[in-house]
C-alpha cells in the first residue's frame, strides 16, 4: 500500500490552501491503522482508496501500517497449493481492478512469506516514510513484476529503489530489532481482534472515543462517512492535484487509482493517461489485468 501521508503533508501545501499546510505542524486528531499482509492481493485493492482518503483529508490523520502476516499462520495448506493462489489472485484482479499477477504462484512462488514482513520492519528502522515507501514497491514487484520477494536479492533491490541506506537494510534485516518490530504487530493484530485483512481502524488521539473497525474492502463514501463520524464534524476537503503533479509524486499508479482519486471512469482515465503518454511524461507498464503507469522523469 502506498501509505505515504507523511509525504503527503508537503504535497498538499502546495495544492491547497496555507491552512492546510499550518497543520501539518500540529497533531492531527486523527490516526488510522492499517492492517495488511504484502502478500494479500486484497490489500493491494485498497490502495486507490488510501490514495483518495490522503489527497482530500490526510491534512486531519497520519496512517500507521500494521504488518498483520495472516496469511503467513492462516490457512497453510496453500502455499502447497499454487493453482489455488493463482486463482485467488486472478479473480481478484479482475473484481478490483488493481492487478495481481497470479501466474506468480506457477512461475516464481513466494517460498518464505514472513521475510517480506520482516523486509519492511526492517526498511521501517530507517523511518516511517521509508517503511511505507518500501511496502508499495514491494507490493509493486509482487504484484506487477511477479518477482520472488521472499529473495533477498530482490528485496536489496527494492531498498536501493527507495534509496534507503543499503548496510543497514542488510543488518538489520536479520536483527532482533525488526523481529521485535514485527512481532509488536502481530501482537497488536490479535489484540484488536483483527481477524479479516485489510482491516482499518480509526483512532481520535484528541477525544477518548472509542476506535470504529472496517475490515475487508468498502466503497470510498464508507471510510469518508467513518472519518466524519471520527471527527464529530464535516472535514474541509482539499483540491485534488494536476494528474501530472499526482504522478510525479507517486511514481506508478494504476488505473484503477487514478479513476478513483479523480472520479473518473476507467475510459476517462485511459483517454488522459493517454495524452500523458504522447507527451512521454508517462510509461504504460504490461501488467496482466488493467494498466499501470510510471511517470518518466525529465
Amino acid at each position: 500500500m502506498s501509505w505515504q501521508n507523511a509525504e503527503l503533508s508537503s504535497f498538499n501545501q502546495t495544492n491547497t490552501s496555507a491552512k492546510s499546510g499550518f497543520t501539518d505542524f500540529v497533531q492531527k486528531p486523527l490516526e488510522i491503522y492499517v492492517f495488511v499482509d504484502p502478500l494479500c492481493p486484497e490489500c493491494w485493492s485498497l490502495e486507490p482508496y488510501i490514495k483518495k482518503l490522503s489527497i482530500e483529508y490526510g491534512r486531519y490523520f497520519t496512517i500507521r501500517p500494521i504488518i498483520s502476516g495472516h496469511l503467513n499462520t492462516l490457512n497453510k495448506d496453500k502455499f502447497d497449493k499454487p493453482k489455488r493462489l493463482k486463482d485467488i489472485w486472478d479473480k481478484t484482479a479482475k473484481r478490483t481492478g488493481m492487478s495481481c499477477d497470479g501466474d506468480l504462484w506457477i512461475d516464481n512462488p513466494v517460498t518464505s512469506p514472513w521475510i517480506a514482513s520482516l523486509a519492511i520492519k526492517a526498511a521501517e528502522l530507517q523511518g516511517k516514510k521509508a517503511g511505507k515507501q518500501f511496502l508499495r514497491k514491494t507490493q509493486e514487484s509482487l504484484f506487477l513484476k511477479k518477482r520472488n520477494i521472499s529473495d533477498e536479492d530482490v528485496l536489496i533491490d527494492i531498498a536501493k529503489e527507495v534509496n534507503l541506506d543499503l548496510q543497514e537494510f542488510k543488518n538489520d534485516l536479520h536483527s532482533p530489532s525488526a523481529k521485535k518490530a514485527f512481532q509488536c504487530d502481530l501482537k497488536l493484530t490479535n489484540e484488536m481482534e483483527v481477524d479479516y485483512i485489510p482491516t482499518i481502524v480509526f483512532f481520535n488521539q484528541v477525544v477518548e472515543v472509542q476506535g470504529i473497525k472496517i475490515s475487508g474492502l468498502y466503497p470510498y463514501e464508507i471510510y469518508v462517512r467513518v472519518l466524519k463520524q471520527m471527527l464529530d464534524k464535516d472535514p474541509e476537503l482539499a483540491e485534488t492535484p494536476a494528474l501530472e503533479d499526482f504522478m510525479s509524486f507517486y511514481g506508478v499508479v494504476g488505473s484503477k487509482e487514478i479513476s478513483v482519486v479523480y472520479d473518473w471512469t476507467l475510459a476517462q482515465t485511459e483517454k488522459e493517461m493517454k495524452k500523458l503518454q504522447l507527451r512521454q511524461t508517462v510509461e504504460k507498464i504490461p501488467v496482466k489485468y488493467g494498466s499501470f503507469w510510471k511517470y518518466v522523469k525529465k
